[in-house]
């Protein structure tokens, strides 16, 4: 039911990448607000938001983003991580797929990258692109990331604009570290070198 500082990054990436949007196929995951999302389709992508079917709260959020934002027709799904529901196995192909602040509970780190697993090989050319905020030392996805196949590609807040602490007016990024990375599968002959991912402070 928030704004989070990832969110605000994650749109400023999708806001220098707008030329590139018209005609993708989006989804975002445990969207809450919806803030990357509605702007991806205000830069004319096809988007479908997603949060956690037990959450409707943040489900009448997304619906609440889109009408305020004039997107009444975009798709609200439920769909929760790491599991498999008729939702997520009828979802049309993906091209992109976002996700502000996901990786915020260790707990929940492998049911997402199952979901985004089960996504990918659905969608081979698709990327999830996803921002986050480090908040611990002993907090890293490599293993799982080799554990499903998957490669990373860290971007550099510099290189889209980011790494200021203050948006397209917002002070929300403020002093918080934060980060961005591509994953994508990794190549089936297991040549992919996979950057090193932790969640503490460079």
């Amino acid at each position: 039911m928030y704004v989070w500082p990832c969110a605000v990054v994650l749109a400023q990436y999708l806001w220098v990448h707008r030329r590139s949007l018209p005609g993708k196929r989006v989804l975002e995951i445990g969207a809450g607000v919806s803030l990357p999302g509605v702007v991806a389709a205000r830069c004319g992508a096809q988007v479908i938001l997603s949060d956690s079917e037990e959450l409707p709260r943040c489900l009448q959020s997304c619906r609440s983003s889109c009408l305020m934002n004039h997107l009444p027709h975009v798709p609200v799904l439920g769909l929760t991580w790491g599991r498999m529901s008729p939702e997520l196995l009828s979802l049309a192909p993906i091209d992109i797929i976002l996700g502000s602040d996901v990786f915020f509970d260790p707990k929940d780190f492998e049911d997402i990258l199952t979901t985004i697993y089960f996504l990918l090989e659905k969608n081979p050319h698709a990327q999830f692109w996803t921002t986050y905020q480090v908040r611990s030392a002993d907090w890293s996805i490599e293993a799982l990331l080799y554990k499903w196949k998957l490669k990373s590609i860290h971007v550099p807040l510099h290189s889209f604009g980011a790494d200021k602490e203050h948006l397209a007016s917002s002070s929300l990024p403020g002093r918080h570290t934060i980060e961005m990375m591509i994953i994508s599968l990794a190549q089936s002959d297991g040549t992919s070198v996979y950057s090193t991912l932790d969640f503490s402070t460079r």
